[in-house]
């Protein structure tokens, strides 16, 4: 899960910046020191959980969070017991009195990651073969996405890009499981890093395919024979 951070206080973050390094299942996105520097990363980044401090000078955590059009998991740190009730009205995930120890970080960080996980089996997904739609997790919320305005599918790590021509959609996911959700004889793998919706291959050329959008991607040698097959061409060029 990426996560964000935001406290006024060097002390504060760098406490939560040791917790987050020892905690596999989190990637830190950025750490801040104030508000404003987190609006603008919540931008432009898709962002799981945010940790984020109360009392902060010109913009409380509070105030952070109500200006968030689709926030993220909130778990609030702070040091003032008092806090919590405004934070509870909020609907966050968890509120950590400071100081906090690492195995209470780690009871708000599953409680996040049991969320998510509920909110995933609660998704009916039509059957691949029959499928018009996915619903997928980006920019701090559930997007439904037309299986028919995918143009291709790109792995970067631990994540995926979904390119539909017009947006773009960063989840944490496996290839794998995007392609189990999609018909596969709309879809085809031409890369490890790359999976093409056939109907949106414009041209060809030599370990090149180019797309209806204009993106350019490499084809792997070993599967160009089969791309061909799959559109149906018998003479390779």
């Amino acid at each position: 899960m990426r996560c964000l951070i935001v406290d006024d206080e060097p002390i504060g973050r760098s406490i939560v910046e040791d917790f987050v390094g020892q905690t596999t299942s989190l990637e830190l996105c950025a750490s801040c020191e104030d508000a404003f520097e987190a609006m603008n990363i919540l931008q432009k980044e898709s962002i799981d959980i945010l940790f984020s401090d109360i009392q902060m000078p010109k913009i409380n955590g509070i105030e952070l969070v109500k200006s968030l059009p689709f926030p993220p998991a909130i778990i609030f740190i702070t040091a003032h017991r008092a806090f919590a009730v405004d934070g509870y009205e909020l609907n966050i995930t968890d509120y950590l009195l400071k100081p906090v120890s690492y195995e209470r970080f780690l009871k708000a960080v599953n409680k996040v990651a049991a969320r998510i996980e509920s909110m995933k089996n609660s998704i009916p997904q039509p059957s691949a073969e029959n499928s018009l739609y996915i619903f997928l997790k980006a920019n701090n919320k559930l997007n439904k996405i037309l299986i028919d305005d995918i143009f291709y599918i790109e792995v970067i790590k631990d994540y995926v890009k979904i390119n539909t021509g017009k947006n773009i959609f960063v989840t944490l996911s496996s290839m794998k499981a995007i392609e189990e959700r999609l018909p596969a004889d709309k879809f085809f793998k031409i890369h490890r890093a790359y999976v093409v919706a056939l109907k949106h291959i414009k041209s060809i050329m030599g370990n090149m395919v180019e797309l209806s959008n204009g993106d350019v991607l490499n084809i792997a040698k070993i599967r160009k024979e089969d791309l061909y097959k799959a559109l149906n061409i018998n003479d390779t060029l």
